[in-house]
């Protein structure tokens, strides 16, 4: 019996909450070995467990700091991707938002899993100290999910008014980096709808440049030997492919260290060149959470991917033989595992 060709796609920050706490006591078990590592390289260093900070009560100022929430994640997304039965699913390209990212490299063999733990928790920690900016999100569709370009371009004009940054193109949002005055202005001027503009706590200026000095501290700290050719294609955050057999992988290792982490990350194009270009017959989301769910179907109303051209045509899809199967989600895990 032929496989279904499925791209993943891994989640980035803000995915582990209250909501999600005690995913790697629920789905850990397959990467038991890989979290009993990560657990003794946290004991080394004098930081709590995963496994510990898994079975405590949710605490947002510890669960979502970076040198936790980071790591936390991608424990999550990595015992998931290892649950993903290989008998009924050929995988045939990875990608992620933002963080997700680094995990998309961990997971298509571009790093170790061992390596790719030392990549996410330095770049996680780097601003346990103090953080650089911030991030706040807003909506740019109307509730049918298709692209209002008056607003996006409205958002636009504020964003360069007030000397912010996109930061992510996130299906019908734009997510926004800058400065705490750059930010409060935007949070003061832009229309109110529902609850955004929303400020993402414990998020920096992430892809701007006023992460250049973490891009150049990033490269003192991780060697070029840790990236390897990817096993399976990866996507990147510009809608780059990198191939099994032409990826050069100091360009790898220059993109990941400088462009990805001070220049805009467009998920948006991520997951439209993956669609495009792999024609996959699903989507998997891993976990935790589904926080993505909403923008991916944004990104497929866009493209009017297999009719779906609403967010009603999304929705009534989803229920009857999901496109998107997202792993945090009970019912749709059982499709995958």
């Amino acid at each position: 019996m032929a496989k279904d060709r499925i791209v993943v796609i891994c989640p980035g920050r803000g995915t582990y909450t209250r909501e999600t706490s005690g995913y790697l006591k629920s789905f850990g078990k397959p990467a038991k070995d890989h979290i009993s590592f990560m657990d003794q390289k946290r004991h080394n260093a004098g930081q709590t467990s995963l496994t510990d900070l898994d079975s405590q009560p949710f605490k947002a100022k510890i669960h979502m700091a970076g040198e936790n929430a980071s790591t936390l994640i991608y424990a999550c997304s990595l015992s998931d991707f290892l649950s993903i039965d290989r008998e009924k699913y050929e995988i045939v390209a990875i990608t992620g938002n933002s963080m997700g990212w680094y995990i998309a490299l961990a997971l298509s063999g571009s790093l170790s899993f061992e390596n790719g733990y030392h990549l996410i928790d330095t770049m996680g920690s780097m601003m346990k100290d103090g953080m650089i900016g911030g991030q706040i999100i807003y909506p740019i569709t109307d509730e049918n999910w298709i692209i209002d370009y008056s607003k996006k371009n409205m958002v636009l004009k504020a964003i360069e008014k007030a000397g912010a940054y996109i930061s992510i193109t996130l299906g019908g949002y734009l997510v926004i980096g800058g400065d705490r005055k750059a930010l409060d202005l935007l949070l003061k001027s832009l229309p109110t709808i529902e609850q955004y503009p929303f400020q993402i706590p414990y998020h920096a200026a992430f892809h701007t440049p006023m992460l250049d000095d973490i891009s150049e501290k990033a490269l003192s700290l991780l060697p070029k030997s840790m990236f390897e050719k990817p096993a399976i294609h990866l996507v990147d955050g510009r809608g780059q492919i990198w191939t099994p057999f032409s990826t050069n992988t100091n360009e790898l290792y220059q993109y990941t260290l400088r462009h990805q982490v001070s220049q805009a990350f467009h998920f948006s194009s991520a997951v439209t060149v993956a669609l495009k270009e792999f024609c996959p017959d699903k989507l998997v989301l891993l976990g935790p959470g589904n926080t993505l769910g909403g923008a991916i179907g944004q990104i497929l109303v866009k493209n009017g991917w297999f009719d779906i051209d609403s967010k009603n045509s999304f929705s009534q899809r989803q229920k009857s033989d999901p496109f998107l199967i997202s792993m945090g989600i009970e019912d749709q895990r059982k499709l995958v595992c």
